[in-house]
């Protein structure tokens, strides 16, 4: 088991943690030093144990809003995946396809036309 030294607000704190386990106490211990801080930044020295608990209640605050964005997220994706949206290809009216056609022809009749010309 190791031990892994970090500090939270003003206060060094050393704790045993798994094998393999030493970086995640780590990152866990700075997320909750990283909110002492901030409430040390705003009101200056306090209790240690009222310090710890703020902090926990802050990341407890951003935690549950993170899960009620996770929870909409999932709940849009899972509406999208039930009913994918449905996409719709516009009809070309007969008459704009006539239209079309006709011009082509004549463009296909003038490159012709002016082909003939260059080479005679």
């Amino acid at each position: 088991m190791a031990e892994v030294d970090f500090t939270i607000g003003h206060k060094e704190y050393r704790l045993g943690a798994q094998d393999g386990e030493e970086k995640l106490l780590k990152r866990a211990a700075a997320l909750l030093d990283a909110e002492a801080q901030q409430i040390l930044e705003q009101a200056g020295r306090m209790p240690e144990p009222r310090l710890l608990l703020l902090a926990g209640l802050m990341l407890a605050d951003r935690y549950a809003t993170m899960e009620d964005r996770a929870e909409k997220a999932e709940r849009h994706l899972n509406r999208l995946q039930s009913n994918p949206a449905r996409v719709e290809v516009p009809v070309i009216p007969a008459d704009l396809k006539e239209a079309m056609a006709e011009l082509a022809a004549r463009a296909e009749s003038l490159a012709e036309r002016l082909d003939d010309q260059q080479k005679g």
